[in-house]
């Protein structure tokens, strides 16, 4: 139903006499894991980089020990800086720094050495800094340190304190400074105050400002708008991260909650360090801070599927019984009583009454290989049997359909796991056509967390998109139990994934349009789905099937590419691509009626041939080969308008898969499962693509590799929900408007004479929000009578005011 046929009024019905269905009250929470730098540099509150000096390749290929350092010879001081593994902190912090003093300067100071921080040492005049490290004396009279911090060029000292004396042996010293400027790049230097040698460990500088005051603790703005969320529950640590990349590099929680010395610092599959200082206890501790239930997410036994050569891997049968009972002492640890083996662990630590654990994640978006079934079936039954009352949360792959998401599901029902993590990553069109995908779920089988999802971009569109699958997320929340939007944080120049909710760098904070549709959310759960019924409500008009398309043939990320016999139809390429035009990268003709095409800084190279052919039926064909050791190729058809097509990407991600992908808006997302195809270099590949209307068939070489037909739902452009919060009484409706035009609506209560506090969220499609303040914010205001108006692009909060909010 389109603006002009509809009637002038939509009526939103809302049964508030029904006893309504009971949802689950912890619909909506957030979604952890250490992915661009969201927690060393970023939560954790650390300002130190490479504090225990155990950065390697590992890591990164181009760091060391001593990354983030530089020695410091100033005033004629004079002396070295080195690594040493002799006679360590701890086993499992094998590195500490050797410095050794030879000649003091005229200061009477020695050698030193200084840390840049994270991008810089941000530090605010007024405010004390906790300075603390691990140190012995191995000769010499260098018995004292001198801790600074002062600005980059060293030039301007903004505090001073002294540490020691010291001794032969590792203790622990520590200190405060008293910062006197403001400084967003300040860098913080620790020196001898006499000849000899030092050795050095955990070398910390940290805020007393942290959040709650917590010594050691978390970033305190980044910490208050993850709080002012009010999530219901938070997941940590991830995500990839938790099965990591091979089966040394899974995230193994009893290594993150004793003394930091003793933690398993290891390198993060995303490309830099984990200190682990954010760890286990200091993720509990969080929760229950913010009043959010934990849900830990430990590996099932299984590695990541995308680890390189190796692939899925599971631990050795030999190792699993004390794999199991090390996920067995994760729910003595959180709830056991002090006088347990695990609970006096965290007792000492600081926390001797439980934390009251209720759900664990086992596994995170596995392959459903034999391997996975085998391991979470006895982690799965091993938890069922001694702890009962904790809820386990399966996996059904990394997709919302496909192979691993059936196997997922059928599994599930078999082994009786009572939720599955499903995860969504789609365009803003996707969520609109799949409002209606819970309807018809199961509800005697396994519930539904939707761990991980988000629309493409921080755009109007996407955050609209996202308002309205949460609002049929509500409308389920009978079956859908869970949801958490991620990534969560991103910090600047160090983004490897987009969109994220909260975008950060030392010293600010930018909350998304995204961000506030979640807020608006969850600070307004019910526990009571109401009957909703919308008449005259609007309609999206039908996408167009004929017209012209356009074709596109690209190179893939940072990939030299040669393309020849281009054909739509039986038409080749005009000489020299004339008619073509160039929407990224580079090109030129190769003289011999072919195309070169290169690529670089992690973008694409595209040629796009606008109204190449009169729809819906042609045939695209291209010879293609790469020259170097980028990606692969993209394919582009059926291009209705710029960001709406198909493509074929032969040979991406890291040239591990080829994809058959829509894309709307922009936004690309699979049609059907990746296949494990890579491309080699210097090899003529044949690509042919045959469309008939939604049907698509991608053949390589004549193989044929995709056969899919895009089944669409109509879009639900206007979506309503309404909720009952059965601790206030409050009846709370949510509308959103995703289409272009207001509408009015007549609001019918069963109770009637409400009045409604009114938040209103509008976000045209193409604003943005990452490095700066959201482009909307929420505006309140209290609506009285029936009629409501919802603007153009649009979601809407009604709560009814109760006695104690009435003028």
């Amino acid at each position: 139903m389109t603006a002009s046929d509809r009637p002038a009024e939509t009526v939103i019905e809302v049964d508030t006499s029904a006893p309504g269905t009971a949802i689950s009250p912890d619909l909506f929470g957030v979604f952890f894991e250490d992915l661009s730098h969201a927690a060393d540099g970023g939560l954790y509150a650390e300002l130190v980089q490479n504090r225990s000096f155990e950065y390697g390749p590992a890591d990164r290929p181009e760091w060391h020990a001593l990354t983030a350092w530089e020695p410091l010879e100033r005033d004629g001081a004079a002396g070295s800086l080195t690594v040493s593994t002799i006679v360590p902190l701890h086993p499992a912090n094998p590195h500490h720094a050797v410095l050794t003093t030879t000649a003091t300067g005229t200061t009477g100071l020695g050698a030193g050495l200084r840390n840049e921080g994270f991008d810089g040492i941000a530090v605010r005049a007024g405010e004390t800094y906790d300075v603390s490290l691990y140190a012995r004396l191995a000769d010499g009279s260098a018995d004292r340190l001198v801790a600074l911090i002062e600005s980059r060029d060293g030039s301007r000292v903004y505090g001073r304190a002294e540490l020691g004396p010291l001794t032969g042996t590792w203790e622990r010293y520590a200190t405060e400074i008293a910062c006197e400027e403001t400084d967003p790049d300040a860098r913080f230097t620790v020196t001898a105050t006499g000849t000899g040698t030092v050795h050095l460990d955990l070398v910390s500088l940290f805020p007393q400002a942290t959040f709650r005051g917590r010594p050691g603790g978390l970033r305190a703005d980044l910490a208050q708008a993850i709080a002012d969320l009010k999530p219901k529950f938070v997941r940590f640590p991830g995500g990839c991260v938790a099965h990591g990349l091979g089966l040394a590099n899974m995230y193994r929680w009893p290594g993150t909650v004793g003394p930091l010395p003793a933690r398993r610092q290891m390198f993060n599959l995303w490309g830099y360090h984990q200190s682990m200082g954010l760890g286990y206890f200091e993720y509990f501790q969080f929760c229950e801070d913010i009043g959010a239930k934990p849900l830990p997410v430990v590996p099932a036994g299984v590695c990541c599927q995308n680890t390189h050569v190796t692939g899925q891997v599971g631990l050795p049968d030999e190792e699993m019984q004390a794999y199991v009972d090390e996920v067995l002492a994760l729910v003595e640890w959180a709830n056991g009583p002090a006088d347990s083996h695990w609970g006096a662990v965290r007792a000492a630590a600081g926390h001797p009454e439980p934390f009251g654990l209720e759900y664990l994640g086992v596994g995170n978006e596995d392959v459903i290989s034999d391997t996975f079934r085998e391991r979470f079936a006895r982690i799965h039954d091993a938890l069922r049997d001694h702890h009962p009352e904790i809820t386990v949360i399966g996996t059904v792959g990394p997709f919302p359909a496909g192979e691993d998401w059936e196997k997922g599901w059928a599994f599930a029902r078999e082994n009786d796991v009572p939720i599955v993590d499903e995860h969504s990553y789609k365009s803003p069109r996707w969520f609109l056509e799949n409002t209606r995908r819970f309807d018809t779920m199961d509800r005697e089988g396994p519930h539904l967390y939707i761990g991980e999802y988000g629309s493409g971009r921080n755009n109007g569109r996407s955050a609209l998109a996202e308002a309205a699958y949460m609002i049929a997320m509500e409308r389920n929340g009978d079956i859908v139990r869970l949801a958490s939007y991620a990534p969560l944080l991103a910090k600047r120049d160090h983004v490897q994934w987009s969109p994220d909710l909260i975008y950060f760098d030392n010293t600010h904070v930018w909350p998304t349009l995204n961000y506030h549709v979640q807020r608006m959310h969850s600070v307004n759960s019910g526990d009571t789905a109401l009957p909703v019924t919308v008449t005259g409500a609007p309609e999206a008009p039908p996408l167009p099937e004929g017209g012209r398309h356009g074709v596109r043939i690209g190179a893939g990320a940072d990939t030299s590419a040669e393309f020849t016999d281009v054909r739509v139809g039986s038409s080749p390429a005009t000489p020299d691509f004339a008619d073509w035009h160039r929407e990224s990268g580079s090109w030129e003709p190769d003289g011999e009626g072919g195309v070169r095409l290169t690529a670089s800084g992690g973008e694409e190279s595209a040629l796009v041939l606008a109204d190449a052919v009169d729809g819906p039926s042609y045939t695209f064909s291209v010879r293609a080969r790469k020259t170097n050791d980028g990606e692969g190729f993209v394919i582009g058809f059926a291009a209705t308008s710029p960001g709406n097509r198909y493509q074929w990407t032969v040979g991406g991600w890291q040239n591990r898969f080829t994809r058959l992908q829509r894309v709307d808006d922009g936004v690309a997302q699979d049609l059907t499962e990746p296949v494990g195809v890579p491309v080699e270099t210097g090899r003529w590949y044949d690509l042919r693509v045959e469309v008939e209307g939604r049907r698509v068939r991608c053949y390589r070489d004549g193989l044929l590799i995709h056969d899919c037909e895009d089944v669409r739902s109509a879009p639900e452009v206007f979506a309503v929900s309404a909720v009952r919060d059965s601790a206030t009484g409050d009846v709370i409706v949510k509308i959103a408007n995703t289409t272009p035009e207001p509408v009015t609506s007549r609001l019918r209560l069963t109770r009637t004479g409400e009045r409604f506090h009114r938040t209103t969220l509008t976000a045209p499609p193409d604003v943005t929000s990452r490095f700066e303040p959201a482009p909307a914010t929420p505006a309140e205001d209290q609506l009285s009578g029936d009629v409501c108006e919802f603007p153009p692009y649009s979601f809407t909060v009604l709560r009814t005011l109760t006695g104690n909010d009435q003028p």
